[in-house]
């Protein structure tokens, strides 16, 4: 069965239906969050400790974090992730023209506003009835992969790399490093690192090779997006349709230069990330338990076949398996579903700890999706974006992030749950370069620079946990650069065929009547929807659902903490102290910042009086 938890079931044609004998197939009980044992350790033994954490992370945004720490035990009792920004689009977004959309809710994020672009096309090609012409869909392509050649570097070498840097590593675990002054890479000859601290001296910020390369090859991305889409990161040119641009062969052969020129900095990566990893897993096999948690991952998939691709909510179930990422839900480590039906019949979003007020007294607009399929209350469609930030504890209200659930689970998003569902399903049709085997993805990059043709294969792992999540991105950086690879290729073939049409030219208005629209897609950290409403030629109700909406969502109404927090308790204190002041929650960080959150630069943590780093922007941790 697809759904365990909600009230849905399958006639024997397929066709999803609510089951029989339910009064009220939706309900719930909100179950409290009970603080007593915590708040009775806290009293009563001196080594619990609050920590307060903000912001976590080295990129804009708004992230804080508050746990509670047993410093002699070392173990984590208590997490809550708090989003400490209210951006409001969906409130802007209210009343406009559709196709505003497109523009302003690419505002959602300054790094990779083009997948926030393309979503909304998605979206708004789904309600005003129209599709795409192949080599539109090919370049569409084509500037998501680019997208993620900026995006998953960063993080690997700018956001995460320097919690495993020469710097941290000598400082939070002295032992750690002297054994990494005597260990020898096992992959020096493809990435030229010979010892792990030559390779940990690297990541060192802001002077690590690593670190400075990860900022520099930004550039080959970012210069051909912005010849393919006017500019990086908010494009100018995609629309309903297509792109509102002119493509030429010197275009696509700059393209591609750059595809290629950044291919042998992807191969080198794959190894780094290799041997960080086992180098942890050798020298305490603790650390295979860090941001561990439950393998429940969800991805939307991405990258359209551009001759299986109509737009349509109808045909979504048939062209989302056509995509070079497969879509699909995986739940305690298998794959469920890979319909997009399936995946959008079983979203909800709750509240209940969030700085809003819930929207059941405002009816249900929508009981089906388009195609006859239940959805609940709680779906997007029928969600209302209500800010109010009055009732802020624990144990009530305390971010600004809702709590997406998939079959009432609590489950992530990431680049890796792209790898993951598509290496499951199988089901891959482009094996040009990528074959999806069932418990892997193989990929066949071609000789390019110093480097050789190689055949890598990212494997779904036995362990899920952060360090996991970093090796799974740097092969998706090959996986991307393949993809990208292709379509440049196909767009080649679709020119000599005189197929240069990038947008559909049938006239269209836009539509007057009730319509309701999805793009699904993806950023590159994972899984991406934009939910539209529109009557009488505006929007009535707009929703976009992040990876880190997913990842940095509270607890939600059955008490269940959202991925943050669960992978945050699960992580043991490996970090050498001898007294708290000493304690720098290096594990903690190295837990939450291997989901890739796009929150805030600049870390400092509070340990009672104590400030450990000064440099801070405090918002969020005074809450009770």
């Amino acid at each position: 069965m697809c759904f365990q938890n909600l009230p849905i079931e399958f006639d024997a044609q397929g066709n999803a239906r609510l089951r029989d004998g339910v009064a009220d197939p939706y309900a719930y009980q909100r179950r409290d969050l009970d603080r007593s044992q915590v708040e009775q350790l806290l009293a009563s033994n001196g080594h619990v400790k609050d920590v307060n954490l903000d912001p976590v992370t080295r990129v804009a945004g708004a992230l804080a974090f508050h746990c509670v720490v047993d410093l002699e035990q070392r173990t984590v009792h208590e997490a809550h992730t708090i989003g400490t920004l209210f951006r409001g689009y969906e409130v802007i977004l209210k009343g406009r023209d559709p196709r505003d959309a497109m523009f302003i809710s690419s505002r959602v994020c300054g790094v990779c506003g083009g997948v926030h672009s393309v979503a909304s096309s998605l979206a708004m090609e789904m309600a005003f009835g129209i599709g795409v012409p192949p080599m539109g869909g090919a370049l569409r392509n084509i500037q998501l992969a680019l997208d993620f050649q900026v995006d998953n570097p960063v993080h690997l070498y700018l956001l995460a790399g320097p919690d495993y840097s020469q710097v941290v590593v000598e400082r939070t675990n002295p032992s750690l490093w002297e054994r990494a002054k005597k260990t020898e890479t096992r992959h020096g000859d493809v990435h030229g690192f010979r010892t792990m601290a030559e390779l940990m001296t690297a990541f060192n910020p802001l002077t690590g090779k690593l670190y400075l390369e990860g900022l520099q090859m930004t550039r080959p991305a970012k210069e051909a997006y912005s010849i393919l889409y006017g500019k990086y990161p908010h494009p100018q040119t995609v629309v309903p349709g297509g792109l509102s641009t002119t493509v030429s062969l010197e275009v696509l052969n700059e393209t591609l230069l750059r595809i290629v020129r950044t291919m042998d900095y992807a191969k080198r990566g794959v190894f780094i990330w290799e041997d960080i990893t086992q180098f942890f897993y050798d020298a305490d096999p603790r650390y295979q338990q860090v941001g561990t948690r439950a393998k429940n991952l969800i991805d939307a998939g991405m990258w359209d076949d551009p001759f299986a691709y109509d737009g349509t909510y109808a045909g979504a179930a048939q062209w989302g398996e056509r995509r070079w990422a497969t879509p699909g839900v995986v739940l305690d480590g298998e794959l469920v579903t890979t319909n997009l039906h399936h995946i959008n019949i079983g979203m909800e979003e709750f509240v209940e700890h969030s700085y809003y007020e819930g929207w059941e007294n405002d009816g249900v607009r929508y009981r089906t999706d388009p195609a006859g399929n239940p959805i609940s209350p709680n779906h997007p469609w029928n969600k209302e974006t209500k800010p109010r930030s009055d009732k802020r504890s624990w144990k009530d209200r305390y971010t600004w992030s809702t709590a997406p659930r998939w079959d009432r689970r609590v489950i992530e998003a990431g680049a890796y749950a792209r790898l993951w569902t598509t290496a499951a399903a199988a089901k891959m049709p482009h094996t040009r370069f990528l074959e999806a085997t069932g418990t892997s993805v193989k990929m066949a990059v071609p000789q390019t620079g110093a480097l050789p043709a190689m055949e890598l294969e990212w494997k779904i792992p036995a362990t899920w946990n952060a360090f996991e999540r970093n090796r799974a991105r740097a092969y998706h950086i090959v996986y991307s650069l393949l993809v990208g690879y292709e379509n440049v290729q196909l767009a080649f073939d679709l020119m000599g065929q005189g197929e240069n049409k990038i947008a559909t030219t049938t006239e269209f208005r836009v539509p007057r009547d009730e319509r309701v629209g999805v793009g699904f897609w993806g950023a590159g950290r994972g899984f991406l929807t934009h939910h539209l409403v529109m009557d009488k030629g505006v929007l009535t109700n707009y929703q976009v659902v992040t990876p880190s909406t997913f990842n940095a969502s509270p607890a939600d109404p059955f008490g269940q903490p959202g991925p943050y927090e669960e992978a945050v308790m699960n992580t043991p204190i490996l970090e050498e102290f001898d007294s708290g002041a000493e304690f720098t929650g290096i594990d903690i960080f190295r837990a939450i910042r291997s989901f890739d959150p796009c929150m805030p630069c600049t870390v400092h943590v509070a340990n009672g009086d104590n400030m450990i780093i000064r440099d801070a922007t405090t918002c969020a941790c005074g809450a009770e």
